[in-house]
């Protein structure tokens, strides 16, 4: 384990939870010795990754937690991100981590970009339907509420306990750096350009995603249809589960764990289908996702060190 501020501290004291754990103390990136290492997870700040791994020996297999490869376009990552690619050509050899999506590129990858929280809560949803043709690409409403661990372990005063408390409020109006993510992959999916409006808002809550999609059927497309394209493609999936007809998902039922649940209604408007989905923003979300990706590029049973139940109440 890396770090930069607590390099020379144990994990035990900057992870109390993890106190009980022999673990050795975390160093500098500089003073480690990647000869003995097979895999690297990087959960580095957003710009600061790109230069980190273009210095690592080739043969490692890495996971990008950060934003660094997930957008394909160098000039869109500059536009959002307010700054150059630093690694170009790593960029064109990056695979997106989106794992029941794109399982088998991610299997031969050699780096993989983790995808966001929100970009994973949407696209699971809308890419079988898209790839259906059962949605139209035009009206695509995304509104997504996030824990506030969503924003980090920093201290920061918007982040302090009486600024969360007792309320909610949206941030990141049209801007919020998951947009050309999830357009990226919705626009994959339909083979054609696709934008959404986005909305994320932040809740009084640790952790845990829903993502409240409004959409558009096609003409002659029914919520039994959408139903029906759900449970087919997520069928054989073990974390992705399409509830049962009018059962709303909850965000307390995939607490700490790897799970998406989702499931689809008719809206009061004529030809419109709402469909919720949810997961815990750390796992399924973050590490959960991030380690099922490395699974399968170390070749390891898919599910392995995933299968804790979700943590209830």
């Amino acid at each position: 384990m890396t770090a930069d501020r607590k390099a020379g501290q144990s994990i035990g004291s900057v992870f109390p939870h993890l106190i009980a754990q022999d673990l050795p103390d975390m160093i500098s990136i500089k003073d480690a010795d990647f000869s003995t290492v097979d895999a690297v997870f990087c959960c580095l700040p957003h710009g600061t990754t790109q230069e980190i791994i273009k210095c690592l020996p080739r043969g490692l297999k890495i996971v990008d937690l950060s934003a660094d490869f997930r957008l394909r376009d160098i000039a869109e990552y500059e536009e959002w991100y307010g700054q150059p690619h630093r690694a170009p050509d790593l960029q064109k050899v990056a695979v997106y981590g989106l794992t029941e999506i794109l399982r088998s590129d991610i299997h031969n990858a050699r780096l993989v970009a983790n995808p966001g929280c929100y970009p994973t809560s949407v696209q699971l949803p809308l890419v079988p339907l898209l790839r259906a043709n059962l949605i139209e690409l035009r009206n695509i409403i995304v509104d997504s509420k996030s824990g506030v661990s969503g924003a980090g372990r920093g201290a920061k005063e918007a982040n302090l306990y009486a600024e969360i408390a007792e309320g909610i409020h949206c941030y990141g109006m049209t801007r919020h750096r998951h947009v050309p993510e999830i357009e990226q992959g919705l626009s994959d999916a339909a083979c054609s350009k696709v934008t959404v409006s986005f909305t994320p808002h932040l809740m009084p809550m640790s952790r845990g995603m829903q993502s409240t999609i409004y959409v558009e059927m096609a003409l002659g497309v029914t919520i039994d249809d959408l139903y029906q394209q759900l449970g087919n493609s997520y069928k054989d999936e073990e974390f992705v589960i399409l509830l049962e007809k009018g059962v709303i998902p909850h965000t307390r039922h995939v607490r700490g764990s790897n799970y998406c649940l989702m499931n689809v209604f008719p809206d009061r408007i004529p030809g419109r289908a709402i469909i919720v989905s949810v997961i815990d923003n750390l796992v399924k979300g973050a590490s959960g996702q991030a380690l099922q990706n490395l699974n399968l590029m170390m070749g390891f049973p898919e599910n392995t060190g995933l299968l804790y139940p979700p943590l209830f109440p």
